[in-house]
């Protein structure tokens, strides 16, 4: 209960108390809500007083408020429960196949679905086949695959996003095949979600959830069935890096065999092993241990991404070091990925033990710098769950969060800016859009750590949140981060930072009043053709004055929209958004549908409505502009929720 409802019921009257013992005893006992009407309803078959009635009502709303906050609770203390048990049984992989049921069935039985399933793709067919299941009863759907962009899972597969359909037969956003229809159909579902199960930028299968009935999955619960989805992509990712040591022990076995007879050579092999497993369990870096091959090897070993291109492409294909003129090169790469070379220095003649240890050095070089990617990657996933909840829950607890942003080495109680990010060159499509906010996305992740500070994806740009140096301006702030980010991806970024934010953690909507602060300059820089550059709310003063000063901007807003407005906000519909989308992208409507991801009959439909709603000759000239005018003036005073 809020500390409002309980100084409210301090200075509530004595019959209010008396009100409130029958619902604490039904939250005692953990009552049904349909429970919770009977002492009401008692109370008017009894004929008591029309204010014991309202106290009762009044108690009855304030305890089932109580109830679903305890319910809620409940839910979410179940859902971490579920997801450390399975980063407990990752951790202590063995099967991998085990781990991925226990994936499914808990994701099952969180989300109270009648099936769960899980897929990966087959890069060697070019499709994607199921790979566990859990609840299903029908072989045929158990044996299905899915060609890229078929069915729901394969447009998850294809786009690398989340999709939910609440009757799988009647959406049309993806293609059906009689194939597909036929096991959906034999299985019976009816509702379907599915998230992609992602190893850096590349989509390896998607993790389902599906019900034989209709339902609309929440977002908690879209997002509960991503962080099952990211557990089991590291486990398949861990159990691929189990097959790659495997593999490297038995290739070490090999050489073992080979230098058996050379005692000499064995030592030293020895010896470069124990060096690299100390600097390995230390946490040494992919120096220290270019450093400890030198001694091993007697000569100048050094990490580098500069190596020769030729001989460092050779060793990247053939997987042994190459010689190049007086040098030696092993690539560093990492499945398909290279990630530089170990180079032996003028060193021409090496036998081929030392050249084993030579390669050896470079595979436990790639090993720790995939584990420092993945501890990064980790510690961004981190601060933005931070800065989401500072962004988006309401009822948090204040000791928690300063807690949360000391293991970050962040300080909530220190002065902020809030700063808005978002790239502004155009996309040739939505593989590439996505591909840059990712960049973005990872740049201002690198500059909020190495700052103290949170990141997070957020509406189509980043989100950052860095504390403000003493002497130092939001301005400038903002400048840097222009600067700093447009150079890390090599593209223009426009930033727009807030004024000075205090007591995050303890003011509920310091953060958003900050966020829609940077939006609000982000987008009056853009209008202003400033685009690549940074300002915060302080620089605004005349343009302040036009958007928020005595003018009647409500007025023309509602003259000129405000039925399209009224008819969102009755109907629950997104015509603003398409109205919005169809003008970004030139009153086409093949380029609305993609930048909405809806089918292009769904824009003709939303389309047709805005036309009933604003009259016939809405696209004329003078009425687009007017409506433009209105919809960015519309997004200004009221920004959309993340």
């Amino acid at each position: 209960m809020s500390r409002d409802h309980l100084h409210g019921a301090v200075t509530a009257p004595a019959a209010a108390h008396d009100a409130d013992a029958p619902f604490l005893e039904l939250l005692a006992r953990g009552a049904a809500a349909e429970a919770y009407d009977r002492p009401v309803l008692l109370a008017r078959a009894e004929g008591r007083s029309d204010e014991r009635i309202a106290a009762l009502e009044h108690a009855r709303l304030l305890a089932l408020r109580v109830r679903a906050e305890l319910e809620g609770r409940r839910r979410r203390e179940a859902e971490l429960s579920a997801l450390f048990e399975t980063a407990h049984d990752l951790a202590g992989l063995r099967d991998v196949d085990a781990v991925l049921q226990a994936i499914v069935q808990r994701a099952r039985s969180l989300l109270g679905t009648d099936i769960a399933y899980l897929s990966l793709n087959d890069p060697a067919r070019g499709d994607t086949y199921m790979r566990v299941t859990e609840g299903s009863v029908a072989a045929r759907f158990q044996q299905l695959r899915l060609g890229m962009g078929e069915g729901l899972g394969g447009l998850v597969a294809q786009t690398a996003r989340p999709y939910v359909t609440d009757d799988y037969f009647r959406d049309d956003r993806f293609r059906h095949t009689a194939a597909i229809d036929a096991g959906v159909r034999d299985e019976g579902l009816v509702a379907i979600l599915g998230v992609p199960l992602t190893l850096g930028p590349n989509v390896i299968g998607v993790l389902f959830a599906a019900d034989r009935r209709a339902r609309v999955f929440e977002r908690e619960q879209i997002a509960l069935l991503g962080s099952f989805a990211a557990l089991a992509a590291a486990a398949i990712d861990t159990a691929n890096l189990l097959t790659e040591t495997r593999s490297a022990l038995a290739g070490l076995e090999r050489a073992n065999e080979i230098i058996r007879d050379r005692s000499a050579v064995i030592e030293r092999a020895s010896d470069v092993h124990d060096r690299l497993a100390e600097l390995v369990l230390r946490g040494g870096g992919v120096h220290d241990v270019a450093a400890a091959v030198s001694q091993v090897l007697d000569g100048a070993v050094e990490f580098t991404d500069t190596a020769p291109a030729d001989a460092l492409e050779a060793s990247r294909v053939e997987g042994h070091a190459v010689r190049h003129r007086d040098d030696w090169v092993a690539a560093v790469a990492a499945g398909g990925e290279l990630l530089g070379a170990l180079v032996l220095h003028g060193h021409p003649g090496l036998d081929p033990v030392d050249q084993l240890t030579l390669e050896r050095a470079a595979m436990v070089t790639s090993l720790l710098l995939l584990a420092r990617r993945s501890a990064a990657e980790a510690e961004q996933r981190v601060r933005g769950e931070l800065l989401d909840d500072l962004l988006d829950a309401r009822d948090r607890d204040p000791r928690l969060l300063r807690e949360r942003a000391a293991r970050l080495s962040a300080d909530l109680d220190a002065t902020h800016v809030v700063l808005a990010a978002r790239l502004d060159a155009v996309a040739p499509d939505a593989d590439h859009e996505a591909a840059a906010r990712r960049r973005l996305w990872a740049a201002a992740s690198h500059l909020a750590a190495t700052r103290h500070g949170l990141a997070a994806a957020r509406d189509g740009g980043t989100v950052l949140l860095l504390p403000l140096e003493a002497g130092d301006s939001a301005t400038e702030l903002a400048r840097r981060t222009a600067l700093h980010l447009g150079g890390a991806v090599h593209e223009t970024v426009t930033v727009g930072a807030s004024g000075p934010v205090r007591d995050l953690a303890a003011a509920p909507d310091a953060a958003v009043a900050g966020y829609e602060e940077g939006r609000r300059c982000l987008d009056a820089l853009r209008l202003l053709g400033r685009r690549g550059d940074g300002a915060a709310a302080e620089d605004f003063g005349f343009l302040g004055l036009l958007l928020a000063g005595e003018r009647d901007v409500t007025g023309f807003v509602a003259r000129t929209i405000g039925k399209v407005v009224a008819y969102d906000e009755r109907r629950g519909t997104d015509l603003l958004r398409t109205l919005e989308a169809y003008f970004a992208s030139g009153m086409s409507p093949a380029r609305t549908k993609d930048a909405l991801h809806v089918h292009v009959n769904t824009v003709a439909q939303r389309l047709d409505r805005v036309g009933r709603l604003l009259g016939d000759d809405w696209q004329s000239p003078a009425r687009a502009l007017e409506i433009q005018l209105a919809l960015r003036l519309h997004r200004l005073a009221d920004p959309p929720r993340p």
